[in-house]
């Protein structure tokens, strides 16, 4: 394949595949297939003041209170280009009225005018109506750009790597959840919130795994290496403010550089330690897996909660097209612990032997990929040195994706 580059062209991109190989990967795995379209509206491209028509998912509300004590609808909307912020004020009792059409529905026909704040750009509402023809969710959900047959063809190119017993784990759960996996955002609205979200942004932690623990020599002088990239591009950010008449409003590398030499410390405690590049690159299959089920959106399928909780009885009540969001059931859990529950689920299921000390390794990456208890990790701190490099590959990921351009994504 030609060179291809990952995180500011410091990670090659490195597997090979046959013709014959990539055409069985797309025959038994088959990308989603989305539209080509231009989204009708995108509200970056619009100006202050300008007056928009459009049809939009919702994805969340909330009512708030002005400083003068007044109600005001806070909602966020999606389509094809992204999420689109929006307000309502309390005019003519607005706020009341309009809350029992966001609880009811979930597809709107929106009037309104472009608002813009410190550099966000936000709708603010006059009409808004529900939309109760049948629609086609890949209208109006965001999606990635990128070509799905390419990061198809490299996922199953790594998965061809591993080593057994952990090639059967990881081609077992993709046997089982493909369907819903190669469509799922990977969060609802910070990084990967969009359709196939899951599957770049767990392609982008097997890039960076790989970088740290194959294509350089010492995983040690990789992160580094990965550190002082993050220096220079903070750097860089602050140059580009300081050239600017207005001040950026977002630093992607603000406050991450303590944070990553914090965790290059607690690695360090492990560095006599061999990884097990085998069941780290599964445990990132499986790391966000779990967002199957916690998060909800128009097309999405159920068929990963009947798969791991198949004696349950479960009267699914009525579901409103909508943007992504928490599903009602999926978030008590968490993607966290849906991930060690659908690791256990694909072993128990296929009779897969595989060592203790393996099973736990792997549902400890999963537990503490988020790092730190107050950023979500189920474990108070890595005690591994694949949990140290999952977490770094992950945290990296995560914000480098809010630097690439919409048509990056």
């Amino acid at each position: 394949m030609a060179n291809k580059y990952y995180f500011y062209q410091m990670i090659p991109i490195q597997y090979s595949l046959t013709d014959q190989q990539k055409e069985e990967i797309l025959t038994t795995y088959p990308p989603p297939a989305l539209p080509t379209a231009e989204p009708a509206f995108n509200l970056q491209e619009t100006k202050k003041g300008m007056s928009v028509t459009a049809r939009v998912l919702l994805n969340d509300y909330d009512i708030k209170q002005t400083k003068t004590n007044k109600s005001f609808l806070k909602i966020t909307f999606s389509n094809q280009a992204g999420n689109i912020p929006a307000k309502m004020w309390d005019n003519n009792n607005s706020v009341e009225t309009t809350v029992p059409l966001l609880e009811k529905s979930g597809v709107f026909n929106i009037q309104g005018q472009v608002d813009e704040f410190n550099g966000f750009k936000s709708i603010t509402l006059n009409h808004i109506t529900p939309c109760d023809e049948k629609i086609d969710p890949f209208q109006l959900l965001a999606y990635t750009k990128q070509d799905l047959n390419e990061l198809t063809s490299e996922l199953f190119a790594y998965i061809y790597e591993l080593k057994q017993p952990y090639q059967s784990i990881v081609l077992n759960a993709m046997d089982k959840l493909w369907d819903s996996f190669k469509l799922s955002p990977a969060a609802k609205g910070y990084h990967h919130n969009y359709l196939g979200g899951l599957l770049k942004h767990t392609i982008g932690l097997m890039r960076f795994c790989r970088y740290i623990t194959v294509i350089e020599e010492n995983p040690f002088q990789a992160v580094i290496k990965l550190i002082h990239k993050v220096e220079t591009q903070y750097k860089q950010e602050i140059w580009e403010s300081l050239k600017r008449d207005e001040a950026m409003n977002q630093f992607i590398w603000k406050g991450t550089i303590d944070h990553l030499y914090s965790m290059l410390h607690g690695m360090s405690e492990y560095k006599y330690d061999s990884i097990n590049y085998d069941a780290l690159m599964t445990s990132i299959l499986f790391h966000d897996i779990g967002k199957l089920l916690e998060y909800d959106y128009a097309g999405r399928s159920m068929d990963v909660f009947h798969y791991l909780y198949p004696s349950a009885q479960f009267e699914e009540p009525h579901r409103k097209q909508s943007g992504i969001a928490m599903d009602r059931l999926g978030s008590m859990v968490g993607h966290i612990p849906y991930g060690v529950l659908l690791l256990n689920k694909v072993l128990e299921d296929n009779q897969i032997a595989v060592s203790m000390e393996a099973i736990h390794l792997m549902s400890h990456c999963i537990l503490c990929h988020h790092g730190l208890p107050e950023w979500g990790s189920a474990v108070r701190k890595p005690l591994t040195i694949e949990g140290y490099i999952i977490h770094i590959v992950d945290y990296l990921d995560s914000r480098y994706e809010n630097t690439e351009n919409d048509e990056e994504k």
